[in-house]
């Protein structure tokens, strides 16, 4: 594992959390502490799907089972993290961000 590109993959997911909580109702606004915790959350359960079901399911996934459950985890991620509130509608947006903006991010996690 780099950790260099962990450390910038994190980064770059707490960036654009705290980017969907300005653009989409119902997503509300973290500061940068707050998103980078939940980018490690994030990350968290979808390492804990990615074990349990494999990686057909898992939120790296490509196709509409990933994305689901990326907006699942998303979604479940605010009962974790203080100060995140997230709407289905806004989790399914953030979802698409993240993903659309996944492909561009330059780290050989996925």
């Amino acid at each position: 594992m780099d950790w260099t590109g962990a450390v910038v993959r994190f980064i770059v997911s707490a960036v654009v959390l705290m980017l969907v909580g300005f653009l989409f109702p119902g997503f509300k606004a973290m500061t940068f502490f707050h998103a980078l915790f939940a980018a490690i959350v994030i990350a968290v359960l979808g390492w804990v799907v990615e074990s349990l079901f494999g990686k057909s399911v898992s939120p790296y996934g490509r196709g509409i089972v990933g994305f689901l459950v990326s907006a699942i985890i998303i979604w479940v991620a605010q009962f974790i993290v203080p100060g995140m509130s997230v709407s289905i509608i806004s989790a399914l947006l953030a979802a698409f961000v993240i993903g659309i903006i996944d492909l561009f991010v330059p780290t050989a996690i996925r």
